[in-house]
């Protein structure tokens, strides 16, 4: 109990960490983002520190299949770090944040061509010099949400994942999944497998277009500001990414499940036999 407080603790504060990256990197954040961001980092950190202290989480799904979880908070707090750093520098330069600039940029050029994601989000940019900047944040923010699926289907592919973390328990993995309803569990799993899959390929090219419309027809963001700036690029390359990690984990699930019933009718015939 104790070992399972502590480790909960410190995922909580990990969380509220993140939460509040930009806000204390940047200078110049303004009192009244600041306490918004202390409420939504406090918050964050109490639905962590509950959902990973309890026995059965309720919302967190693959708790206890290592390290589907930390890969996505790796990916997000690298790109959330890594953008603040190079907003940052427009403020207060340092040699690090140049260089992250420079390799920003170069990546973003490299991305820059005609209908991928990059240069759709490019339609959100009020002026040249908020385009380069947007480009730059963007290219190296997709990049990341690439090594991110990457690594994770390697995971799958190479680690068996999640074998290698002893038996796999639905009912604390997958939280919000009832097998007892909605017909057969792997019928469904291999729903919505793809459907996350397509999600999270469409997504790129869906935010940068809603963006658009929202500025046009609604309240557009304020991307001029730098942190709005930076969480809105982190959200539109890491939901993708983790829609996607989802679909594959649900995928290698129906696969497990379908394996063992192959097992199960195997030797059920044999003892028929």
């Amino acid at each position: 109990m104790i070992t399972r407080m502590v480790a909960a603790a410190v995922r909580a504060f990990l969380v509220a960490l993140l939460v509040a990256t930009p806000a204390l990197l940047l200078p110049g954040t303004r009192v009244e983002t600041t306490q918004m961001i202390a409420l939504i980092g406090l918050l964050a950190a109490i639905l962590t520190f509950v959902e990973y202290l309890a026995e059965s989480p309720s919302l967190i799904e693959f708790r206890a299949a290592p390290p589907f979880n930390r890969i996505r908070f790796a990916s997000l707090a690298v790109t959330v770090g890594l953008l603040t750093l190079i907003c940052r520098g427009d403020m207060a330069p340092t040699p690090l944040t140049q260089a992250l600039a420079g390799f920003g940029t170069m990546i973003g050029t490299a991305m820059d061509f005609p209908f991928s994601p990059v240069r759709l989000m490019l339609l959100v940019a009020a002026d040249d010099e908020a385009t380069d900047k947007i480009r730059s944040l963007a290219g190296l923010a997709y990049v990341i949400s690439l090594v991110t699926l990457l690594s994770f289907v390697a995971l799958v592919r190479l680690l068996d994942w999640p074998l290698r973390s002893g038996a796999f328990n639905f009912w604390i993995n997958l939280p919000l999944y009832d097998p007892t309803t909605g017909g057969d569990i792997l019928m469904r799993l291999k729903r919505d497998s793809h459907v996350n899959v397509a999600l999270g390929f469409l997504l790129p090219f869906m935010i940068p277009a809603v963006l658009k419309i929202a500025a046009v027809y609604a309240t557009p963001l304020a991307l001029a500001d730098t942190q709005t700036l930076i969480w809105t690029i982190s959200a539109w390359a890491f939901l993708p990414a983790s829609l996607i990690m989802r679909g594959v984990a649900l995928m290698r699930i129906a696969d497990l499940i379908e394996e063992k019933r192959r097992r199960a009718y195997a030797q059920a015939d044999l003892q028929a036999a």
